[in-house]
């Protein structure tokens, strides 16, 4: 489903089938009633609030035709919220620090709550940091051009990442062979803390490092998003993915996933 129609002729081009909805509008919906057999659900909530209306349109959309077999959601690893660099699996409780979280948080209790009394398979990936050297910002190359600071290594944070492409195998793996309403860490065996990954990224690309600053002063240089993320510290084991899923990561850290 798209909800830009100058997108479906490119689509089509792909051996992909159309269909033009928008998840804010929910009379546009009514075409994906008993449609598909497997969904995978990548949409982000709206901008505000704390329920994710959309997902909320589409459960609803999808209780009144014949319910798919398999839904895959692709939610995020800020729904913990930060966990002091603490190793967090799936059986983690959720803590949401920020009303983007909560969304994710709420769209995941939807949709589980769907597959508990429906009989669909659920399964949510909780998601880290994607990025994709064939994609326009799919790196922190144009983060590195702008000069921008990272924390100084006392105040930094762990991060975690993934492959877009490895994200795509994790999600098609999902919908096969996930079990009923199982959460999944989409993520890579990558440990480094937020500065090293830009570290990292530099001397791959040949440019000079981000220069290092203390937390107060990233605040007052940083925008309030950018600031969010490095609020938050945890590392993700992957265990179920590898194990359940039986997903050979082709990115198993970023340096292959970045390398030239």
């Amino acid at each position: 489903m798209t909800s830009s129609p100058e997108k479906a002729a490119a689509l089509r081009q792909k051996g992909i089938t159309p269909l033009v909805g928008n998840l804010d509008d929910l009379p546009s919906l009514r075409r994906l009633r008993g449609l598909a057999h497997r969904v995978i659900h990548m949409a982000p909530p709206p901008g505000q609030g704390a329920a994710d209306t959309r997902t909320a349109h589409l459960v609803r959309v999808l209780r009144q035709g014949r319910l798919p077999q398999a839904l895959v959601y692709g939610s995020t690893s800020g729904v913990y919220g930060d966990c002091a660099g603490a190793w967090v699996d799936e059986t983690r409780a959720p803590n949401p620090a920020t009303d983007r979280a909560r969304r994710r948080v709420d769209a995941e209790q939807r949709l589980l709550h769907l597959g508990q009394h429906s009989g669909v398979r659920v399964q949510v990936l909780r998601i880290p940091g994607i990025y994709a050297p064939d994609r326009a910002g799919g790196t922190p190359r144009t983060r590195l051009l702008k000069g921008l600071p990272v924390l100084n290594a006392d105040d930094d944070v762990f991060t975690n990442h993934i492959h877009a492409d490895d994200l795509a195998r994790i999600a098609i793996a999902a919908l096969w062979r996930g079990q009923p309403q199982r959460v999944y860490h989409a993520s890579d065996d990558t440990q480094l803390r937020m500065g090293d990954y830009f570290d990292l990224a530099a001397d791959l690309y040949g440019m000079p490092r981000p220069p290092r600053v203390a937390r107060d002063a990233a605040q007052q240089t940083l925008p309030p998003t950018m600031l969010s993320f490095m609020g938050e510290s945890r590392r993700l084991h992957n265990t179920r993915i590898k194990q359940e899923l039986r997903v050979r990561l082709r990115y198993p850290t970023v340096r292959e996933g970045l390398a030239p």
